[in-house]
């Protein structure tokens, strides 16, 4: 039993990545939101991540209205905190950290438990709820050594209230996790863009020691932003947040080639890859539309032949120890 298992199906569990609707990259209108949130619920999916990072907390806002009326016990939710959200000194016209909303607020770096307790209480507000099932300390990489044990202290107190259900690190680094893991101060690990089908660091340093301690993860950007999600690399796709260098873009493109061989998209062998390791509890990916929600849960409940894995294995494309 995992906390994410109310959000289970017999394909697994599909999270609903909630960066696009706090206008990641681009503007969505609320009415485009609801619709591709009404589509993810009607679809089936039941976990939904969010961060108040995600559009200086648009992304909670959009997702608590689509939630607040549906039966608590039908879904999960994680948020984040250690960014936390104060009024801008000297307010812009728009967000500069790649969200398009305006500037009004600046996110602060606090990992303290005051700090902590306000980011969750906030964040409870803008979703309209009284708990989270998981608080993730957000990319404790990026601020300072020890933010992840800060953050992860600071969550205790709140844990222990009922005010979430479970703890963690959402972060796209694999340093220091391991000891988190081994040193039992974490329920769940998001880890991003670190064990796709292009990026394999994730798995010694996170997915083994996870597993052993019995500790579910979620794996999130396993399109690496773009590059996977489309059924061959398309000109000017990102990698990890920018262009995708020659390099590769061509590895993209031999694996597309080997699982067009075998009558499979990229995006569903990307969908796939991670759940071959029994860590991995969940995927989360972004959507931004109904149609990506249809299409994303196409390619989540496709059927990828094993031989398709044991090819990558011998064109050197992904690890042998990766596949059952």
């Amino acid at each position: 039993m995992t906390i994410l298992d109310r959000a289970r199906t017999r394909h697994g569990v599909l999270g609903f990545g909630g960066a696009p609707v706090g206008n990641f990259a681009r503007p969505m209108d609320d009415d485009e939101a609801r619709r591709t949130m009404e589509r993810a619920w009607d679809a089936g999916l039941r976990y939904f991540d969010t961060a108040p990072h995600y559009g200086l907390g648009l992304s909670e806002r959009r997702i608590g209205a689509a939630l607040r009326e549906r039966p608590r016990d039908d879904f999960v939710v994680s948020t984040k905190v250690g960014r936390l959200l104060v009024p801008h000194p000297r307010p812009a016209a728009s967000d500069t950290e790649g969200f398009a909303v305006p500037g009004d607020l600046v996110r602060s770096w606090d990992f303290s438990p005051a700090g902590v307790r306000r980011s969750l209480e906030q964040s409870l507000s803008r979703l309209g709820l009284d708990t989270v099932d998981i608080a993730l300390v957000h990319d404790p990489d990026q601020a300072w050594e020890g933010a992840a044990r800060e953050g992860l202290a600071s969550l205790a107190p709140l844990k222990a209230a009922g005010l979430v259900k479970a703890v963690g690190i959402g972060t796209n680094s694999t340093a220091g996790l391991r000891d988190i893991i081994e040193d039992g101060l974490v329920d769940v690990v998001m880890l991003a863009n670190r064990y796709s089908l292009l990026e394999h660091s994730g798995l010694d340093e996170v997915l083994v020691p996870a597993l052993s301690a019995g500790v579910p993860v979620v794996a999130a950007g396993v399109f690496g932003t773009g590059l996977l999600a489309t059924t061959r690399p398309v000109p000017g796709a990102t990698y990890e947040y920018r262009p995708a260098d020659p390099e590769v873009t061509a590895r993209a493109g031999r694996i597309a080639s080997i699982c067009a061989d075998h009558g499979v998209d990229l995006p569903a062998a990307a969908l796939a890859f991670p759940r071959l390791h029994p860590a991995v509890d969940a995927i989360a990916v972004g959507m931004r539309s109904p149609q990506e929600v249809d299409d994303d849960l196409r390619h989540f409940e496709c059927a990828v032949p094993a031989q398709l894995w044991r090819d990558l294995v011998a064109e050197g494309l992904i690890p042998a120890r990766s596949v059952p």
